[in-house]
């Protein structure tokens, strides 16, 4: 046994011990929202479902007031998807007459307005709004722009909008989503619904991973949130915000609802309205045909451009987030704010365990040819990696029950090799993410907004 193996072994020990501390302390933070669920989960099955099954869309009693929906939809170069986006809301709401859908298009991106244009055509509900600077800018400066037009609609025409819907360019409305916004948003101060991403033709692994994620974080994370009454982060699309709600958040930001600094604008919405004393809820309901009413979209299917929105998220949210929100009051707020921060040192923490497995790869190697003896690993390692594989069995089957629960068991089974992907794309993105911030910081120039091109446009569900 050589220098140059003991230190291997050395930087293995120790890293087996940071990777595994930390580890342990994610497992048990995770452990404590599973536990919050599954009690939950038993607390309304003996309370309000022992007797009647849970409500369906089709079971909500009518609005108690009649009021127009305002649907907000920023595009900047969607040419690829906005047209098939705005017919699918044509035949999805055609029933539902008291709503306007307002897409906001740049003067420099012809080719999105003549989608717009094409589709207007057929639905006079379309309504097609110029931002006043050529595009790019920022999703939240042209959702202002929206905001800007839809206020004047209402002062020349007498009357006023109940709720403000959110969707992008790419989804797939569901044609239950209109009547429970109608429904809940009396109230309630925002209402979002469950993100139903879809796999692109191709690409199980990459695309396929946000499946797994948010059939878990939508499934379980905010319905934990909203139970602990945390505020409930907005997911930027198939959500509903009370116009008045909006109005007052819009009152403290120079009559601009959503914020042109952030590279988050609708995770930091849903926790404005909880800051103005507004309750957000989750509403996890099934249609006529036992399938989940929500948005389904199309999410990035390569690795360069699912690393490149992920980091995204990790700047508005982990980096800046932190600058621009600080911490709240609530200790359940707090808990879930650093739970959503923390995903650059988990990152940090997945890379320290993946060089544990190529040292232990090369030392195993080192060891078959008699380069190296293998010494026992200290008791507090085996017994950490002990603790932390059976935390990881049971995240394992808990996550894969929940995409069986919306994405049927093959998904399921595919979501277990897809943790690996998921895992490396994390890491890259954080890479990503530290170094356009410390740009950022370095140069004081504003945070640039990298937008995620769509080329998809979702297959009809079954059930349609």
């Amino acid at each position: 046994m050589n220098a140059a193996t003991l230190w291997l072994e050395f930087i293995l020990y120790e890293l087996l011990l940071f990777s595994g501390v930390w580890f342990l302390v994610g497992a048990i933070d995770d452990f404590c929202v599973d536990l919050l669920w599954i009690f939950q989960r038993i607390y309304r099955k003996l309370r309000y479902y022992r007797r009647a099954r849970p409500m369906r869309a089709d079971d909500l009693p009518p609005p108690e007031k009649v009021g127009e929906l305002a649907v907000f939809v920023a595009a900047w170069q969607e040419e690829n998807v906005i047209g098939a986006m705005l017919r699918r809301c044509h035949r999805a709401w055609q029933d539902h007459k008291s709503h306007s859908i307002y897409v906001g298009c740049y003067p420099n991106d012809e080719a999105s307005i003549k989608a717009v244009l094409a589709a207007a055509a057929q639905n006079p509900l379309v309504k097609l709004i110029l931002c006043h600077e050529p595009g790019p800018t920022t999703k939240a400066d042209c959702l202002n722009r929206l905001w800007e037009a839809m206020t004047s609609d209402e002062l020349k025409h007498g009357y006023k909008v109940k709720a403000v819907v959110l969707h992008d360019a790419e989804d797939m409305v569901d044609p239950d989503e209109l009547k429970i916004f109608d429904r809940l948003i009396e109230k309630n101060q925002a209402v979002q619904l469950p993100v139903i991403p879809v796999m692109v033709p191709g690409s199980r692994w990459i695309s396929g991973h946000y499946c797994d994620e948010f059939a878990e974080a939508h499934g379980k994370s905010l319905v934990v949130r909203e139970a602990i009454g945390a505020p409930l982060p907005l997911a930027g699309v198939g959500c509903a915000i009370e116009r008045n709600m909006l109005g007052r958040i819009a009152l403290t930001n120079d009559h601009k609802p959503f914020d042109v600094g952030s590279l988050t604008e609708d995770y930091e919405l849903g926790l404005k309205v909880g800051q103005h004393g507004g309750k957000t809820i989750l509403a996890r309901l099934l249609n006529k045909d036992g399938h989940l009413v929500g948005t389904r979209a199309c999410f990035p299917h390569t690795i360069e451009a699912s690393v490149k929105q992920k980091a995204r998220w990790l700047v508005g949210i982990s980096l800046s987030g932190w600058d621009r929100i600080g911490w709240r009051g609530s200790m359940a707020e707090n808990w879930m704010i650093l739970r959503d921060r923390k995903a650059i040192f988990t990152a940090i923490v997945l890379a320290a365990a993946y060089v544990c497995v190529l040292i232990t790869g090369l030392l195993g190697i080192l060891h078959f040819f008699g380069y190296h003896a293998w010494r026992p690993l200290p008791k507090l390692v085996i017994w950490l990696l002990a603790i932390n594989t059976v935390f990881l069995l049971w995240r394992i089957a808990l996550r894969a029950a929940f995409v069986a629960g919306v994405h049927g068991g093959f998904a399921a089974a595919c979501s277990v090799p897809r943790a690996v992907i998921a895992n490396i794309i994390a890491m890259m993105a954080a890479r990503r993410a530290v170094t356009v911030y410390f740009r950022h910081c370095l140069s004081g120039r504003s945070l640039r907004w990298d937008k995620t091109e769509h080329h998809h446009f979702p297959e009809m569900p079954k059930g349609g």
